[in-house]
């Protein structure tokens, strides 16, 4: 694993000290950039700068400036108090000073150089400029000053970088599509552009955060989720899928760790892989949250600390469940060993999702978890699910995280897929399928382990039972199971339509022992193949 975090700012550059915004930034903009903020209404504008300001004077003591042409003082602060901003301390300070105006009267300053705005700036030592926003000063030009908006707005630029601050201007755009002069020149003249947008997924109205440009640094592309949350401010979470922001060198083991039910390990050769992923599929009643409960206790049992992430099942309903078959769920939680995570799939943000979890792994060491279930997570949000699927297994992995994917098969008996939509098979490193069987008038359940990389697994299928004791796989071996003659296993020369996946066993020889009342014949031992 590499220490170095790019996200670490260097003396060129600056933190906004607005959460996740530094993070996409790669440690912050750099000192003295001019930063558009550009959007439609109500996409946190105006928050976006405030807090910008804020957060400067009170956390990183760079005195700053308001230049306001639509809100007036009053509203400005009493905005900022929602989100638990007190700017009169800092007023009184001298970190901040607002000034509510016309840009005509802006535009008169920036032309002298010994006027009012120029001594404030050195009287205060200003070090970081909000100005909301550019619309009043493109109407003001083209009715007002005599002068185009681009000459303005050179003036305005000019100004800022003579006086070294690092300044955001906000611009009001369409929402869908751009006008003749609304939001070009500034996107040439501004060192730093961020794209404020909202998206709708069903009735829900989400807003997205995107850096289109950023002069002499790099930074996370794509769109990213960005919240407005009272009592706290503005939140960028950067796009899952998006390249981390430490990189690591992914190390392998060969430790293999017990999946906590005695009888299931040796279908994986001896238990699975540290580090590995499962995913484990069935319909509904099969045993997967049960099987991963026992996995995610046995961690818990030798000290380590686990982690579910549900989107199915009430934490409370699965305490009972787990508690009907005698596992010691509760306790372990009461222990911060056993840590869940549930969220509402109904309104599910991918980005906010992904962080959340993430940190929590980070900050509590985990080093099992489970995720119940990938269907939920296809249907809140289907075109982005394999993104995050993709991102939070390399995320695993990179860590040496063991962990279960669960996955509701929509079939009731047998499994002819494991997934339309989001086909990650080939993306994990073990596959377990539950499946009910219907022998006469019952339902068994069974299991195969199909798929085990580096293992040398079992390829049969097992029968298991749940009950108040736990779960455990039948042993066909022992008692009067052991009595019954197995089905005979012949060669591939003795069935029809292998490549079809529809074997049959008809041939003229059972056939006619069949007919004769014969018993069948033996199964042949069959060489290995010269290599």
């Amino acid at each position: 694993m590499s220490d170095k975090d790019t996200s670490t700012p260097s003396n060129d550059h600056i933190r906004t000290g607005i959460r996740g915004l530094d993070e996409v930034l790669l440690g912050g903009p750099r000192r003295n950039n001019i930063i558009l903020v550009e959007g439609g209404p109500g996409t946190g504008k105006t928050s976006l700068g405030l807090e910008f300001i804020y957060r400067g004077a009170r956390d990183f003591k760079e005195p700053g400036l308001i230049i306001s042409f639509e809100l007036s003082p009053e509203k400005l602060l009493r905005d900022a108090s929602g989100f638990g901003w007190d700017f009169t301390p800092l007023e009184k300070e001298g970190m901040l000073k607002i000034i509510y105006t016309t840009p005509l009267v802006i535009l008169e300053e920036l032309q002298s150089p010994g006027g009012v705005l120029s001594s404030i700036v050195k009287e205060h030592g200003i070090r970081r400029v909000l100005i909301d926003g550019l619309t009043p000063l493109r109407i003001s030009s083209s009715i007002s000053s005599g002068k185009p908006f681009r000459e303005n707005l050179h003036l305005l630029v000019e100004s800022l970088q003579r006086y070294n601050v690092t300044a955001m201007l906000t611009n009001e755009i369409a929402m869908t599509t751009v006008g003749e002069d609304a939001g070009n020149h500034e996107r040439f003249v501004c060192d730093t552009i961020l794209n404020l947008a909202t998206r709708s997924n069903r009735r829900q109205l989400y807003r997205t955060l995107e850096i289109t440009k950023s002069r002499g640094q790099d930074y996370l592309t794509g769109k990213h989720t960005l919240r407005i949350i009272g009592n706290q401010g503005v939140r960028v979470f950067r796009r899952a899928q998006s390249r981390p922001k430490r990189y690591y060198e992914q190390n392998t083991s060969s430790e293999r760790l017990s999946t906590g039910i005695r009888s299931l390990d040796p279908l994986f050769g001896g238990g699975i892989l540290r580090s590995s992923i499962t995913l484990t599929v069935g319909i509904s009643g099969t045993g997967k949250t049960l099987i991963a409960s026992n996995f995610l206790l046995k961690g818990v049992e030798e000290g380590e600390t686990a982690l579910l992430v549900t989107l199915d099942e009430h934490p409370q309903q699965l305490l009972r469940n787990a508690e009907a078959v005698g596992l010691p769920a509760r306790k372990a939680i009461e222990n911060e060993q056993l840590l869940i995570s549930y969220d509402s799939p109904l309104e599910l943000e991918l980005d906010v999702h992904f962080d959340e979890i993430t940190r929590l792994i980070e900050e509590r060491n985990v080093k099992r978890v489970v995720l119940d279930s990938l269907a939920a997570y296809e249907s809140a949000s289907p075109d982005e699910v394999k993104d995050f699927l993709y991102a939070f297994a390399s995320f695993l992995k990179n860590r040496g995280i063991t962990a279960i994917f669960n996955y509701e098969s929509p079939e009731m008996l047998g499994i002819s897929q494991i997934s339309e939509t989001i086909k990650v098979s080939h993306l994990v490193d073990n596959i377990v399928l539950l499946n009910y069987v219907e022998i006469s008038t019952r339902i068994r359940r069974a299991i195969t382990v199909p798929k085990a990389r580096g293992s040398a697994n079992q390829q049969c299928t097992r029968e298991f039972q749940i009950t108040n004791e736990g779960v455990f796989l039948l042993d066909e071996d022992r008692g009067e199971a052991g009595k019954v003659e197995a089905v005979p296993q012949l060669p591939f020369s003795s069935y029809y339509g292998i490549l079809a996946r529809s074997p049959t066993r008809h041939s003229p020889v059972i056939e006619e022992r069949v007919a004769a009342g014969e018993s069948l014949p033996s199964s042949p031992k069959i060489p290995k193949a010269k290599t």
